[in-house]
């Protein structure tokens, strides 16, 4: 088995324990103007985006949601929020900022999860609310405030986790062994 596929394999299963790690999170919700938080997926999301990239991140925010969907634990408007979000954090940090300082890419993958989550995310909720839910007080810009609410807690926490992980090394582990500026 080549390098690669060692990398991809590893990935995969990375974003699966994530997934899980999402859909186990996601008991752990609240309530807030009408949108049920769940601040777990946004710091699975940030992880995913950081250590896998934006298409792993993305690939598991949408099995969270699904599974959670299907368990009854979440709602359809996880999908737009959770994958816009892991998908935005990824792209920021592996993308835009490549070329950037460790600390700058980290803060880049944590303003594309708040940013993706609650602005771009909350009004993709719109369609789906008001069509799919038959919500007819939904709002184009009503989840926002929930999604950044529940964004912020989960990127705080994501904050101190991706540090101590970055600290430890662990990016080694998923084939990320670029040299990095602090």
């Amino acid at each position: 088995m080549n390098k690669h596929s060692k990398t991809n394999i590893r990935k995969l299963a990375a974003a699966a324990l994530l997934t899980a790690a999402a859909v186990v999170g996601s008991l752990f919700s609240f309530p807030f103007l009408g949108a049920k938080c769940s601040p777990v997926q946004h710091l699975v999301n940030i992880i995913g985006g950081v250590y896998l990239g934006p298409w792993y991140a993305m690939g598991s925010a949408f099995c969270a949601s699904l599974i959670r969907l299907l368990l009854g634990l979440g709602s359809p408007l996880a999908f737009p929020g959770s994958m816009v979000g892991a998908f935005l954090s990824g792209v920021m940090y592996h993308i835009i900022l490549k070329n950037k300082g460790q600390w700058v890419r980290l803060i880049g993958a944590y303003i594309g999860e708040l940013f993706g989550t609650s602005v771009i995310g909350g009004m993709l909720s719109f369609p789906i609310a008001y069509f799919v839910m038959e919500n007819t007080a939904a709002t184009l810009f009503g989840f926002v405030l929930p999604f950044f609410a529940s964004s912020v807690v989960g990127t705080a926490a994501a904050a101190i986790i991706v540090s101590s992980m970055k600290k430890a090394g662990v990016l080694e582990i998923f084939g990320n062994n670029e040299k990095e500026n602090n």
